[in-house]
């Protein structure tokens, strides 16, 4: 809500257009009947009718319908100031020519120029106003994106902790009837408690990985020159078990300095590891994790030779609880957010995930990643 000082400060400014304008309109009409100017030509009241007052008219209605326009108030004076400023350059430069040649009639010289700057800065100021108008309109959007983000993520932490206890609840009382009625309950009985026990699971998976998933701009650390090289070697360390149970092989460039987040980008390299490994088919798994310099940063590349990805779902994959293949719930993507989650933490960091690959012949997932010089605003991710 507009401050009383700020209403008063537009309406002046706006008052002040307008009183210009009808100043010079007045001056325009009456130019003859000045004490410093005596009788004049008609054809001199011509030229100040319209020289002056052709200025005073754009002033006049031009004030008169800033409230219509698509200016807001606040940024009035941006246009009272551009007129002052036309109105000072025309001074100058009659001062100046006053020296170099003497002026015949100083005080019709000083009206039309005046009138003429003043016209012209109004025109400036016009377009200065609009562009501040768009810049404060752009900053409430994103004020507003942001404020509507955070209540999404307050919503979704406090819907994830609420439900969250429901069904351990549920988990717990299932196995409780299992193991007390044992001896009572047949192999059907057994089989559907472990449906019911398993569905409750996944449910608390995917609850915790929305809630994962929303947190990823507020409860992420400020982005900082990192090492990806020293953060892969900690996530290679995690898959050891895992990569000595499928022999894999997994070669590696030399990773660069970036502007990150260490823990969100150790988040992004086990995910797409942990994918490569899981869908290598057959086959021992052979991944490679190459980077390259480009104009924006790096982009980086985790390539497998597993079992691909059909060209018509590679958009779908990153899609919230979207998946191609069967999860276990051992997996790091049990909730179905793995790749969701990805895109999210490359978004934080400025860059574009994507993968290009083709059935049965392996994929290749790309990011890119500012480097640590260059330095850029956290963008505002989008809320899904």
């Amino acid at each position: 809500m507009p401050q009383p000082t700020a209403v008063r400060s537009t309406v002046g400014a706006r008052k002040i257009i307008v009183a210009l304008g009808g100043l010079y309109v007045a001056l325009a009409v009456g130019y003859s009947f000045l004490p410093l100017v005596g009788d004049t030509p008609l054809g001199i009241d011509i030229v100040m009718a319209i020289l002056v007052g052709g200025p005073g008219v754009v002033l006049l209605s031009g004030g008169y319908r800033l409230p219509q326009s698509d200016i807001r108030p606040e940024v009035y004076a941006v246009v009272t100031k551009w007129c002052a400023g036309g109105i000072g350059a025309m001074l100058g430069l009659l001062g100046l020519t006053a020296l170099a040649a003497g002026l015949r009639d100083p005080v019709q010289n000083v009206l039309i120029l005046t009138a003429i700057g003043s016209v012209a800065g109004f025109a400036a100021g016009i377009h200065d106003a609009r562009a501040k108008t768009r810049e404060l309109e752009l900053q409430e959007t994103v004020e507003q994106l942001r404020t509507a983000n955070e209540r999404l993520e307050e919503f979704a932490y406090a819907a994830s902790h609420d439900l969250q206890e429901p069904l351990r609840m549920v988990s717990s009382y299932l196995r409780l009837l299992d193991s007390r009625y044992e001896d009572d309950l047949d192999e059907d009985a057994h089989e559907f408690i472990d449906f019911a026990v398993g569905g409750a699971d996944r449910m608390r998976a995917m609850i915790e990985s929305l809630l994962e998933y929303s947190r990823i701009s507020s409860g992420g650390e400020p982005l900082k020159p990192t090492d990806t090289g020293a953060v892969l070697d900690g996530v290679l360390d995690d898959l050891q078990l895992r990569i000595e149970e499928t022999n894999a092989t997994i070669t590696v460039d030399e990773l660069p300095t970036v502007r990150g987040d260490a823990d969100q980008l150790a988040q992004l390299f086990r995910h797409l590891l942990s994918n490569a490994l899981k869908y290598s088919g057959e086959g021992t798994p052979k991944v490679h994790i190459g980077v390259e310099r480009t104009d924006d940063g790096c982009r980086f590349s985790v390539a497998d030779e597993g079992i691909g990805i059909d060209p018509e779902y590679q958009e779908r994959i990153f899609k919230v609880f979207e998946s191609l293949h069967a999860t276990d719930e051992s997996e790091p993507d049990a909730g179905g957010v793995g790749l969701a989650l990805c895109e999210r933490i490359v978004e934080r960091h400025g860059g574009t995930l994507w993968v290009e690959s083709t059935s049965g012949e392996g994929a290749t997932f790309y990011f890119t990643i500012p480097t640590a010089e260059q330095e850029r605003p956290e963008p505002l991710v989008r809320s899904s």
